[in-house]
């Protein structure tokens, strides 16, 4: 188990496993939803957008707050009903279908329900794994789940794509609420020393503001998260584009769509796999900078592939690229993170920082309906990929930083009893 192998077995297995099941179930709704969404319904460009940005909104409205109380309340609980909570939001999709009542409203209004849970969810379980795992195994620990969740996008999409084909998109989300299900039931089942936080008087707004200060006015963190906001922006766009130029302009079928994000699943993985040695080699930072200049390369593939049998082969080509810059870098930036970070400040920092990111993300779709509409896909995707050099050159200029690595473990000092929590992106 290397960094892990002072984690009680089961209850890591447990976690794990409650990882993978999720994980399996999303990358599934991955190629499911774009096909309910273009296909089924029948949106506009605009509509797109719209579904899109839908459950990313959530963090824009509640992410600052949902990083405060990530820090008041103990984690596990949280991550358990946030679990059930997507459940029911995402089992509400195959009910309304099956009631002859599913149109774009109504899924945006699963899909927002959908976002809120995940809100409280994420900003608990990336601030989790530091009380569970040394800092200077923090990169490792990250990388390890990014490889189970690779694995899944892996498959996942191709089996999402199979299971489309064969029952319908909304039945293949149906299976993504059922894996909440498990998931939630698994992290209950866990026993993690997580002592209660101390009671003392609490100022939200104060709380607030000690994440953005930490955030922001970090000397090397600063203009790395300005990098990642920036990054989300041009992925939302250039994601909701994606599937507008697959399934109409080249005409993919579910099963290839699928296919297509599978191949990302793949690449994904053997990122994750390489990911502590890159940031051994030349340091987590330079991992990320390298990253970000992979990302424009990928997307101006994707905008000048054509409408034929070579230009679906450059959709494959770029969603590989860009699959292991992602999986390389994702370990490598949450464990800088997690490491330069103080414990009782990581739910406010991680919940801004993926508040941001999701708001950015959201404005990046709706942007992208927008655009697409007016000027088509491909030249949307061209602006886009000035937006991710952006993202590039901001990294690039931040001041170097303490590796993980490089940072004083001994404050964790007892408080590595249990198992990580699964890590997700940004």
């Amino acid at each position: 188990m290397g960094d892990l192998a002072c984690s009680p077995r089961s209850s890591f297995h447990r976690f794990w496993a409650a990882a993978a099941i999720s994980s399996f179930g999303s990358a599934a709704t991955a190629a499911a939803m774009p096909v309910l969404v273009v296909q089924v319904l029948g949106a506009t460009p605009f509509e797109v957008g719209v579904v899109s940005a839908a459950q990313f909104v959530p963090y824009a409205a509640l992410g600052l707050i949902a990083g405060v109380y990530a820090d008041r309340w103990r984690r596990k609980p949280i991550l358990v009903w946030a679990s059930i909570g997507r459940a029911l939001s995402l089992g509400a999709v195959p009910a309304l279908w099956l009631t002859g009542v599913l149109q774009i409203w109504t899924l945006v209004i699963a899909l927002l329900s959908f976002g809120a849970f995940s809100v409280f969810g994420f900003a608990a379980t990336q601030s989790l794994l530091p009380r569970l795992v040394p800092r200077a195994g923090l990169v490792t620990a990250n990388a390890r789940l990014d490889q189970t969740d690779a694995a899944a996008t892996t498959l996942g999409p191709a089996i999402g794509g199979g299971i489309v084909g064969l029952f319908g998109a909304p039945m293949t989300v149906a299976l993504d609420a059922i894996s909440y299900v498990v998931d939630a039931a698994l992290i209950a089942s866990i026993l993690v020393d997580e002592p209660r936080p101390k009671a003392r008087a609490r100022n939200l707004r104060a709380e607030i503001r000690d994440g953005l200060r930490w955030t922001y006015r970090h000397r090397t963190l600063g203009p790395l998260a300005v990098s990642t906001h920036v990054w989300f922006l041009a992925n939302g766009v250039a994601m909701t584009v994606l599937s507008l130029l697959a399934l109409r302009s080249l005409g993919f079928t579910a099963y290839m769509f699928g296919a297509l994000l599978a191949v990302f699943g793949v690449t994904s993985l053997v990122g994750a796999s390489i990911a502590p040695w890159c940031g051994g080699w030349i340091g987590s930072r330079r991992v990320i900078i390298a990253a970000r200049v992979a990302y424009p390369i990928t997307w101006l593939l994707v905008a000048v592939a054509p409408a034929t049998d070579v230009g679906a082969a450059l959709l494959f080509v770029a969603l590989a690229l860009q699959g292991l810059a992602a999986g390389t870098e994702n370990s490598n930036e949450m464990g800088f993170w997690q490491a330069l970070t103080p414990d009782e400040l990581l739910g406010r920092v991680n919940a801004t920082r993926r508040s941001i990111n999701r708001t950015t993300a959201a404005l990046g779709a709706l942007i992208a309906g927008l655009l697409a509409g007016h000027i088509g896909n491909r030249l949307t995707l061209v602006c886009t990929v000035f937006v991710f050099v952006v993202a590039a050159l901001a990294a690039a200029l931040s001041p170097p930083g303490d590796a993980p690595r490089a940072v004083d473990d001994r404050r964790h000092s007892g408080l590595h009893k249990e198992t990580p929590g699964h890590q997700v992106k940004r």
